[in-house]
């Protein structure tokens, strides 16, 4: 089966429980503090466990010379998100004259501009990304995935930080970049590189565990998406915009540019994946602890992630006939 088909499946089975978990949250059956909760789960639990696992695999030259092109490809990745969105999302709006897109960065009453360009830059490879990818390549999609969320982690707590609360929160940044998925992905390497496996009733309570990320995860995002006043940011030009330069423009930038190269496929299309997921919920956070445009966030949340699941497809079927 090809991996367009693969990606297809496994977008339709993720849309299929995000819209359970939107109607959950309709009909009052998860509230938004339960969600809140089972997010905290997945970020400190589920996720991390899901990355250990994949470490757990016997050493080859191949897989760490892989492995480190990974690192390189998210690092050049995130160059070139951070550069498009850059030069696409200005302080003055060329396509849409209206509120908040025909004024400078500098004017308090305009601070989306930010918003939408870390919503541009950073992806929700965590909560959409590991499902992804570990339906169309398992525990070894997983394995080169973690390369994009280690740089991915740096850069979000560092730039990302900067560009929403315009400077830098060093106890935060610190804290954060000791989280349980960096955490996780360095005790994984380690134990990868001087071959030391857990036993196996061990690992396969861990596998338990770890498998229910793709539901988890789905349900967080189906409730979050329920939280959003989705009519209205159906009627914003600018979420259109910013969500034609994440699920496309960056992912098939990246796609034309990776395809000339001679890279592994599944490390290829393990960081186009990741790259054309759907707008990092972190945005929504940052702009609330920032005081900034929380509502508007989330919707670009929210938008790119009902999109993406005709882009990624999409995407998929393009990187078919380019590799």
């Amino acid at each position: 089966m090809s991996v367009s088909s693969i990606s297809l499946n496994q977008i339709v089975v993720m849309f299929i429980i995000i819209l359970i978990g939107f109607i959950c949250y309709k009909i009052k059956l998860i509230d938004s503090e339960t969600n809140k909760q089972l997010s905290n789960l997945l970020l400190m639990l589920v996720n991390p466990l899901v990355i250990f696992i994949s470490y757990q695999r016997e050493f080859t030259k191949e897989l760490l010379h892989g492995l480190l092109i990974s690192l390189l490809l998210a690092a050049v990745t995130h160059a070139v998100a951070i550069f498009v969105s850059y030069v696409l999302l200005r302080k003055r709006s060329l396509f849409f004259k209206g509120k908040n897109s025909d004024l400078t960065d500098e004017d308090p009453a305009n601070p989306d501009v930010a918003i939408e360009r870390f919503s541009a830059i950073y992806s929700n490879c965590g909560f959409m990304g590991i499902p992804l990818v570990s339906g169309v390549y398992g525990s070894e999609g997983v394995f080169y995935l973690t390369a994009y969320m280690t740089i991915f982690n740096i850069l979000i707590w560092t730039h990302g930080i900067v560009m929403i609360a315009g400077k830098q929160d060093k106890k935060t940044t610190i804290k954060m970049l000791m989280s349980p998925t960096i955490f996780a992905t360095v005790l994984g390497f380690v134990l990868f590189i001087i071959q030391i496996q857990f036993p196996a009733a061990v690992l396969e309570a861990f596998t338990y565990v770890a498998g229910i990320n793709t539901p988890l995860a789905m349900l967080v995002a189906g409730v979050t998406i329920g939280q959003t006043q989705i009519a209205k940011a159906f009627a914003k030009f600018r979420v259109y915009y910013t969500t034609l330069i994440k699920l496309l423009i960056i992912p098939l930038l990246l796609l034309l540019l990776y395809s000339r190269f001679s890279i592994d496929k599944p490390i290829l299309i393990t960081a186009v994946l990741a790259a054309a997921c759907p707008a990092a919920a972190t945005g929504t956070l940052f702009a609330l602890r920032f005081d900034k445009n929380a509502l508007y966030a989330s919707e670009l949340f929210a938008i790119t992630t009902i999109f993406s699941l005709g882009s990624i497809p999409l995407l998929m079927a393009i990187a078919e006939l380019l590799t």
